[in-house]
């Protein structure tokens, strides 16, 4: 039994579905009764909710995950600007680092949960600061890593190169979802990246998520929860 308690979902890039597929991991564990926290450390593109900023993905993640936790413990770094969040961040007077995004998930990470799903921004090298990047974070998260690849066109490159660097990091890479985000994108084009895809990646394919459709209903939870459990570090 390895100790990894955290799945640290990222992505290609950034509106490629991230949210979408980490609700359809915890609908999924739900059906199979584990015990989930989601999280989403740091939004920016957040609105005032009952004099209190709050990011639509975020929520979704609170409403999906089992335990239900309160909102500032699921997503702690709040900033109203939808764009990169070290600029969101220094545009408010805040320094993101590491140690103290730590910090402020010790709360939720200290639940007492079977598997946590905590969503990335952006994506796998998005800078938190001159010095971090957020796969800093996920390395200090110790986390089982997840990539949601967006179907379009440049997906290939985007892909490689991040799964390239999730390698480097040292962390277990334990799949990847097709997730299908361009409806005018043609069958055989799809799964013609998809089988490409699949030549040039070790790590197994999670799900193949129609445009549009249910994720939980399509991704394969069963190999997903094996590959969580086989998830050793490098």
């Amino acid at each position: 039994m390895n100790n990894i308690k955290n799945c640290f979902v990222t992505g290609t890039d950034t509106n490629i579905g991230k949210t979408y597929i980490s609700v359809g991991l915890l609908e999924a564990l739900a059906k199979k009764k584990y015990k989930t926290v989601g999280i989403k450390p740091i939004a920016s593109g957040c609105e005032q909710q009952q004099d209190e900023l709050k990011n639509i993905d975020a929520l979704a993640l609170q409403a999906a995950a089992t335990l239900c936790l309160p909102y500032k413990l699921v997503n702690p770094f709040t900033f109203e600007l939808p764009i990169a969040p070290h600029i969101a961040a220094t545009a408010v007077g805040v320094t993101l680092n590491v140690d103290s995004i730590m910090d402020a998930l010790r709360p939720a990470l200290s639940v007492t949960s079977d598997i946590n799903i905590i969503e990335g921004a952006g994506g796998w090298l998005v800078p938190l600061n001159q010095y971090q990047q957020l796969s800093d974070l996920a390395i200090k998260l110790n986390s089982a890593i997840v990539l949601v690849v967006g179907i379009k066109l440049g997906c290939l490159n985007h892909t490689l190169l991040s799964v390239r660097a999730i390698e480097q990091s040292g962390l277990p890479f334990i799949g990847w979802v097709a997730n299908y985000i361009d409806p005018k994108m043609g069958k055989n084009e799809q799964q013609a990246n998809i089988a490409t895809l699949e030549q040039w990646l070790t790590a197994p394919c999670l799900g193949k998520i129609p445009f549009a459709e249910s994720a939980a209903t399509h991704l394969n939870i069963d190999l997903f929860l094996q590959r969580f459990a086989d998830a050793s570090f490098a």
